[in-house]
């Protein structure tokens, strides 16, 4: 029983490191989101001559007209873009760093209240994952003390799908905020096209894990219980077996020593109910005999 519960315990707090290592690099990185952003091409310089468009005049003579015969998309530049919950980072194109803004200044003001919400949820949900952790830790390393371990199994079970749930609306409300962001945010951010990145993958890998991490605490909370409670049933009925032999083998020597007592008894009260006991020889005179059959006969 301690070796399978102990078993279980190692595959709960496993599942739930996991857990806890997914949502603390989904949460500090930023690439929940991907994509491109369709930018204008730059005006070109010296120190520019490519991937730029010249909207100039001729340097040789100043009043002919330079025309760019660039049209559609050959007029702009696609750059790469990555967002995660607090920044939102492109590529410059003037040089090959990046540029990064808070996400919370891009989000529209309708959305920055669930903006905010959806932080506090992420953050804890982590706190309760640490907090659930640390449960299943204390209940591995007491696996000796069935009771205490019973109680931190039940504590951590609570804790890690309170952490699930609130993982769950946290990655769920900032889906929305960044559609809504997508569709209504700053022109000069707004992404050409979008996908999730994996960040974001992470971050669901995460949630998936805190279910099993839960679920499998509540297995295990519930098996040894029933294990428990089957141990505990059968040593009392054990007991009781034990104690009716021993109450039978009482009752049977009482009975065997009342009976014994009773004949004792019986034989010493036998005169008394007309049956004769034999006398010894030696205690018999028979002087005394032989006056009393001369008495008789006279």
């Amino acid at each position: 029983m301690t070796t399978s519960r102990r078993c279980r315990t190692l595959l709960s707090v496993s599942l739930n490191f996991l857990a806890l290592f997914f949502s603390i690099t989904a949460f500090i990185t930023t690439y929940w989101c991907v994509g491109t952003q369709r930018v204008p091409k730059p005006k070109c310089s010296k120190l520019r001559t490519h991937q730029c468009i010249d909207y100039g005049v001729n340097e040789t003579d100043p009043n002919k007209v330079v025309y760019s015969w660039e049209t559609g998309d050959d007029r702009f530049l696609f750059r790469q873009f990555h967002t995660g919950i607090w920044f939102s980072c492109e590529e410059n194109i003037n040089d090959e760093s990046e540029m990064c803004r808070s996400f919370i200044d891009l989000a529209p003001a309708s959305e920055k209240g669930m903006l905010w919400l959806s932080l506090v949820s992420e953050m804890l949900y982590i706190v309760l994952l640490v907090v659930g952790f640390s449960l299943m830790c204390l209940e591995l390393f007491n696996s000796n003390n069935v009771i205490d371990g019973l109680k931190l199994n039940a504590f951590a079970a609570v804790f890690t799908v309170l952490s699930g749930l609130l993982g769950m609306v946290a990655h769920v409300m900032y889906t929305q905020v960044f559609q809504t962001t997508v569709s209504h945010g700053p022109a000069d951010w707004r992404p050409y096209n979008w996908d999730y990145g994996w960040s974001f993958c992470m971050a669901w890998a995460s949630f998936t894990f805190c279910m099993g991490a839960s679920v499998t605490t509540f297995n295990s909370y519930t098996k040894t219980v029933i294990e428990f409670r089957h141990k505990r049933k059968t040593f009392e009925q054990s007991i009781r077996e034990e104690s009716a032999r021993e109450a039978f083998g009482y009752f049977r020597e009482r009975s065997v020593h009342s009976i014994s007592k009773s004949v004792e008894v019986y034989s010493s009260q036998t005169p008394k109910s007309g049956r004769k006991t034999p006398i010894p020889a030696d205690s018999l005179d028979l002087t005394d005999i032989a006056a009393s059959l001369g008495e008789e006969q006279c």
